[in-house]
């Protein structure tokens, strides 16, 4: 299927009605939106299949679906670091972020150091960029080793104060997703978010006390017995 091909589908998908819904969950892009829900992308990149080409075509065409698809097919192999650098600076919604990093970003040969990099930016969702990586490469990289997430703490707790909402979710799904990952790093990430819950910030202890009710939970501590 053919980049032409393929806006042609996504016009014909178009749905009003989700637009409006998408704004009441924070959704609201710069790019064109049409209101495409995520299991109808799905269903299309399987149709089309891994495709490095059009995924690079589909991200520049100022279309809001059609940059999430392009993260379903692209290729992680054939990803290069200015693609990344690229493609992050022009995200504008919280579920461009989640998807794309989720589906492509960290399969590839760069997510590790982009954590380090994105994290220190100001734009809130490059920032949230970093901490999604985070939270998504624990579920899905079993390759990765308790040492290289507990580098990521100090980026954690740095980050805890920070009040913008698409950030300090971010932080807060990374520490959790960390602390869910094994029982030596669930005891970790409890004891650093115990060292949050005692900063002068707002958001900081929003950060904390969730996560803290979520890991010493029976459900996710019955996971390492």
């Amino acid at each position: 299927m053919g980049y032409e091909d393929v806006i042609k589908k996504l016009g014909l998908l178009k749905n009003p009605k989700n637009i409006a819904g998408m704004a009441r969950f924070g959704i609201r892009p710069n790019a064109e939106v049409y209101g495409i829900s995520i299991p109808e992308l799905r269903k299309m990149a399987k149709t089309i299949g891994k495709d490095h080409k059009l995924a690079i075509e589909l991200f520049d065409s100022g279309i809001h679906e059609a940059r999430l698809l392009a993260g379903f097919i692209d290729e992680p192999e054939k990803v290069t670091e200015a693609q990344i650098k690229k493609w992050v600076k022009t995200f504008d919604s919280w579920d461009i972020v989640d998807q794309v990093c989720s589906n492509l970003f960290d399969k590839t040969s760069f997510a590790h150091d982009k954590i380090f990099e994105f994290s220190k930016r100001k734009e809130e969702f490059v920032k949230r960029t970093a901490f999604t990586l985070m939270a998504t490469s624990a579920v899905h990289n079993k390759g990765m080793s308790d040492k290289d997430f507990l580098e990521f703490f100090p980026l954690i707790k740095k980050a805890s104060t920070d009040e913008r909402n698409f950030v300090k979710k971010s932080v807060n799904w990374a520490l959790r997703q960390i602390g869910k990952r094994n029982k030596k790093l669930n005891a970790s990430a409890v004891k650093l978010a115990k060292e949050i819950q005692k900063i002068d910030s707002k958001s900081a202890k929003w950060i904390a006390n969730d996560a803290i009710r979520e890991l010493t939970s029976p459900q996710i501590l019955k996971k390492f017995i």
